[in-house]
């Protein structure tokens, strides 16, 4: 029988033209590269290298082996490699970070088919926002992480992004069809001092300073406060999947979204188990774009991924 060692062997030799390079790509002293030859040559009993000078270069009957050989090592290495593959599936581990709203709309269903192709898998999930996301990610308590930015760049900081979608923006209030600057003497509902910039922008884009004059981090008391007259605010699209109080309009804000990213850190490849789950979350990501994105114009609640019968 032909040994796979040896024909890895030959196959070196034929690729970098020499005993000595062929030693060097496989790690292997020179003497050994020379006992595998003569061992396949009396395998085989064909004469597979001939002397030239003080090189050597294959027999017709070598680079026939050879070519062969080169198709047989491809095989088992890509083989070795699907079987490590498999292997990490059945007992990896994920751990996400991601925001409130990614967790609520796109993670439930990625999760919900990673676990039926490949249930050994761990997912480890945590709500963070996009900075605590990335640092996680920094300190290795994260394999993965979602994130969103408002603008169409990515930092140079190490980590890896990967585009997924675009999240529309939309103001709410009470009543249809509205615009930002309809908004300038209103009071304003927004979140955190950490959390509000966005919202500064946006009203600045548009020519005034809003008055907030209540604050919350929860979309749930946001959007109650919305519809109890108390005030508007603006909310992307994702939350309000997750999320939609009756009595709130949405209108959307054409001129803004955020786009959202999912973010790596480290060289490639990911772990197969990472992998797994980057697939299965871009699959229902984009199930989830086949229909338009509900852009509501009646205080009439909506039911995510769901068109409207007037949209």
């Amino acid at each position: 029988m032909l040994d796979i060692v040896r024909l890895r062997v030959l196959a070196a030799v034929a690729a970098h033209g020499s005993v000595t390079e062929a030693a060097k790509a496989l790690h292997y002293s020179q003497p050994s590269i020379s006992h595998h030859l003569a061992r396949l040559e009396a395998a085989t009993g064909a004469k597979l290298i001939q002397r030239v000078g003080r090189g050597i270069r294959l027999t017709p009957e070598g680079e026939l082996l050879a070519r062969r050989a080169a198709e047989i090592v491809g095989r088992v290495d890509a083989a070795g490699a699907e079987l490590a593959a498999q292997l990490g599936l059945q007992t990896g581990r994920v751990r996400l970070a991601a925001f409130s709203s990614a967790l609520s709309v796109l993670v439930p269903p990625a999760a919900m088919a990673l676990s039926q192709s490949y249930p050994n898998i761990e997912l480890h999930l945590a709500d963070a926002h996009p900075t605590v996301a990335q640092r996680r990610l920094r300190d290795g308590s994260a394999d993965l992480a979602i994130v969103h930015r408002y603008d169409d760049t990515v930092p140079d900081d190490g980590i890896r992004y990967s585009y997924l979608l675009d999240d529309p923006m939309y103001l709410l209030s009470r009543h249809p069809g509205q615009t930002l600057a309809d908004h300038r003497d209103s009071a304003w509902i927004a979140g955190c001092e950490n959390c509000r910039g966005e919202l500064l922008q946006f009203c600045e884009a548009a020519g005034f300073s809003p008055r907030i004059t209540y604050s919350s981090d929860d979309i749930v008391v946001e959007q109650a406060f919305v519809a109890a007259g108390l005030g508007v605010t603006t909310m992307p699209g994702l939350a309000l999947r997750s999320h939609h109080a009756d009595g709130v309009v949405a209108s959307e804000l054409t001129e803004f979204r955020r786009r959202i990213y999912l973010a790596t850190f480290g060289e490639p490849p990911d772990p197969p188990a990472t992998t797994a789950f980057i697939t299965a979350l871009r699959t229902t990501t984009d199930a989830l774009q086949l229909g338009e994105t509900p852009s509501p114009k009646t205080g009439q609640s909506w039911e995510p991924g769901v068109k409207r019968p007037d949209s």
